[in-house]
C-alpha cells in the first residue's frame, strides 16, 4: 500500500537543482556585466555568449527544479 507522502530523494533532488540555479541566477548576470563594461576588449563577444547561456540555463533549472519539487509532491 502506498502512502500519500511527499518522496524526499526526489525533493532533495529538486532542492539541489534549485540551488544550482541560485548559482546561475548570480553568475549570468555577472558575465553579461563583465562584458558590457568592456565593449573594446577583444574577447567582449564570447564573454557576452557566455552569459546569456549561463542566464538561459537558470530560466531552464528554475522550471526544472519546480517541476521536479512538485513530482515529488504529486506522484504522477
Amino acid at each position: 500500500m502506498e502512502t500519500d507522502r511527499t518522496d524526499r530523494t526526489i525533493l532533495f533532488k529538486g532542492v539541489k537543482i534549485l540551488v544550482f540555479a541560485l548559482m546561475t541566477l548570480f553568475l549570468g548576470p555577472i558575465f553579461m556585466h563583465v562584458a558590457f563594461s568592456n565593449k573594446d576588449k577583444p574577447l567582449y563577444i564570447p564573454i557576452l555568449i557566455v552569459g546569456c547561456l549561463i542566464s538561459a540555463m537558470a530560466v531552464f533549472l528554475i522550471f526544472k527544479g519546480i517541476k521536479t519539487i512538485m513530482d515529488s509532491m504529486f506522484k504522477k
